[in-house]
C-alpha cells in the first residue's frame, strides 16, 4: 500500500492554502504577462520609470517589471546549475506552477519532474507544459518532496525555491542526498532567519503567519546539508538585491500587505534572503 502524500495536519493545512488560494493575483497577473508562472519574488535593479507612466499605463508597466524581475531570479538561479546536458534528468521541489521547471528543460534539453503537495498546481503546471508540447520532458505530481519515491541517484540537479520553510531540513537533505547522483548538485534560494540576532524577530513571525510556514534559522540549513553529505560551494546573500523588487511591489495593485514585514525584516537584518549551491558527496 502507497503511503499518503499528506502526512500531517500541518502539511494538509499548507495544501489546502495553496489549493484555495487559486486565484491570487500575485502570480497569476504575472504569469500572464509571457506564460511564465512563479511562485517566488524578484532580483535586481527596478526600472522606476515605471512608476511615471500615464496612470492608464502605470499598473501594467509595474505588473510586467515585476514580472521581469521574477524571471531574473529564476534565472539567476539556472545560471548556478553548471552544466547540465541533454540527457540530465532534473527535480524541482515545491515547483509551485512550474515556471522555472520549463525553463531548466528549455535552457539544458533535460527531463525535469516537478513536485507538490498542492494538487491544484501540479494540475496547473501539467496543463501549462501540455499547451508548450513539453509534457514528456516537463511533467510535474502530486508528491511529497520528503519522501518522493523517485529512484536513488537518479537526478543530477535538485532545486528548491521559497519552499524549504514548508519542511523539516534534514528529513529533506536526507532524501535529497538519497536521489542526488555522487556529485550531483542542489541549488537553493531561500529566505532564513538571522539567528546571529537571536530569536526570531516580529517581522518574521508575520511572514511565517501570512504563509502557514517555519522560517528556519541561517545555521539550519548548514548544519542539515553537513549532516547529509552535501557540501556548500557556494553562499550568497541575495537581499541587497530583492529588497528593490519589495519597494516596487508594495507601490502596486498585486500589494498584499505582505510587503512592510519582508521590508522590515531585510532592512533590520533579521532575515537574509540565501542562495546556496552545494554538491553531493562521493558514496
Amino acid at each position: 500500500m502507497s503511503k499518503p502524500v499528506l502526512r500531517s495536519e500541518y502539511q494538509k493545512s499548507v495544501a489546502n492554502y495553496w489549493n484555495t488560494n487559486q486565484n491570487d493575483p500575485v502570480n497569476l497577473l504575472l504569469g500572464h504577462v509571457d506564460g511564465y508562472y512563479h511562485h517566488h519574488y524578484g532580483i535586481g535593479d527596478v526600472d522606476w520609470s515605471v512608476l511615471e507612466a500615464p496612470e492608464a499605463e502605470r499598473d501594467d508597466r509595474i505588473i510586467r517589471e515585476l514580472h521581469r524581475l521574477e524571471h531574473a531570479q529564476a534565472n539567476y538561479l539556472l545560471d548556478q546549475m553548471g552544466e547540465v546536458k541533454p540527457e540530465a534528468c532534473l527535480l524541482d521541489a515545491g515547483s509551485g506552477r512550474g515556471g522555472t521547471s520549463v525553463m531548466a528543460h528549455e535552457r539544458f534539453g533535460c527531463h525535469v519532474d516537478g513536485v507538490s503537495i498542492s494538487q491544484y498546481q501540479v494540475d496547473f503546471a501539467n496543463g501549462q507544459a501540455e499547451k508548450r508540447g513539453i509534457q514528456e520532458n516537463v511533467k510535474y505530481h502530486f508528491c511529497n518532496m520528503l519522501d518522493t519515491g523517485f529512484d536513488e541517484a537518479s537526478r543530477d540537479v535538485i532545486w528548491t525555491n521559497e519552499t524549504t520553510m514548508y519542511v523539516d531540513l534534514n528529513k529533506l537533505f536526507t532524501e535529497f542526498a538519497r536521489l542526488l547522483k555522487d556529485g550531483g548538485r542542489y541549488v537553493c534560494i531561500t529566505g532564513c532567519s538571522n539567528d546571529i540576532i537571536g530569536g526570531r524577530s516580529r517581522a518574521v513571525s508575520q511572514i511565517d503567519a501570512k504563509y502557514i510556514c517555519n522560517i528556519h534559522p541561517r545555521s539550519h540549513y548548514f548544519k542539515a546539508l553537513a549532516a547529509n553529505g552535501l557540501v556548500p560551494i557556494k553562499v550568497e546573500d541575495l537581499t541587497p538585491t530583492t529588497i528593490p523588487y519589495w519597494e516596487l511591489r508594495a507601490k502596486s495593485s498585486v500589494a498584499t500587505g505582505v510587503e512592510d514585514p519582508f521590508l522590515t525584516a531585510y532592512k533590520e537584518g533579521s532575515f537574509h534572503y540565501l542562495l546556496i549551491v552545494a554538491e553531493r558527496m562521493v558514496r
